[in-house]
């Protein structure tokens, strides 16, 4: 992708699944990458395996104060910022009747609160400096109703606005689009799903299979490149055609 030489990119969520294969993916690109998650272990194992990190920070986005310690690590491993991959998130399979105040506010809290955080942060750095892009992971969830995850699906819906609002906002120095992947087979994925739940999906996408993180990381570069330099407030929905195919109908 042309433009991503050298940018100073930011990952959160990038210890695994879809965001260390966008990090993987970035340091390809020729980009110089930090990433932050909030599993210490984890990210150590990801950096140790992955030399070319510009710098692994352990961090729980649902935090303001931890985000804004990370911010200011980041200015001294990277001084700047170019790219924000706004990617870290969890989802809790329940009954809409079943979820507790505690789980709500737990999905809530990473996966909205979270983005809010880290691209306030991003956004003053980028406004003060040359610019730059950010990159808010939304979901199919949050552009259809979904089964067992009313918790999740507004958290996606919530990211999906909030980088609309975003993109007026911040242009014309920063361009900010909203990324909304379907079925993408990750370990967060594959830990709610049984093999057969997995096998019916699948079945039910016009492509004919899940998802890859590597599928959802080449969008990502392509949106921080300069191949993407007049597009901004646009959500993209990367899902095999499961809207079109109707999965979303289906319990």
């Amino acid at each position: 992708m042309r433009g991503l030489q050298g940018k100073r990119v930011l990952i959160t969520g990038g210890a695994r699944g879809i965001g260390a294969a966008t990090a993987v993916r970035f340091m390809e690109e020729g980009a110089r990458v930090v990433v932050l998650d909030r599993d210490a272990g984890t990210l150590q194992d990801f950096a140790r395996t992955h030399p070319g990190l510009c710098g692994a920070i352990t961090t729980d986005v649902s935090d303001v104060d931890q985000v804004a310690r990370a911010f200011e690590e980041l200015e001294e491993l990277l001084c700047g910022l170019d790219v924000l991959i706004n990617n870290a998130g969890i989802s809790i399979r329940h009954r809409f009747t079943d979820i507790t105040p505690q789980e709500w506010r737990q999905v809530l809290d990473i996966n909205l609160n979270g983005v809010f955080y880290a691209a306030q942060q991003a956004a003053r750095q980028m406004l003060a400096g040359d610019g730059g892009v950010i990159l808010n992971m939304g979901s199919t969830n949050g552009l259809m109703g979904y089964h067992y995850y009313a918790d999740y699906n507004a958290s996606k819906a919530g990211v999906i606005e909030l980088s609309r609002s975003m993109a007026l906002e911040l242009a014309p120095k920063v361009r900010v689009n909203a990324i909304c992947p379907g079925y993408i087979l990750t370990p967060m994925q594959e830990a709610e799903y049984s093999p057969e739940m997995l096998r019916a999906c699948e079945a039910k996408i016009p492509l004919g299979r899940m998802g890859r993180p590597e599928d959802v990381a080449a969008l990502f570069a392509f949106l921080a490149s300069d191949e993407a330099a007049f597009i901004t407030g646009q959500t993209f929905v990367i899902d095999g055609g499961e809207i079109a195919g109707g999965l979303a109908s289906q319990a």
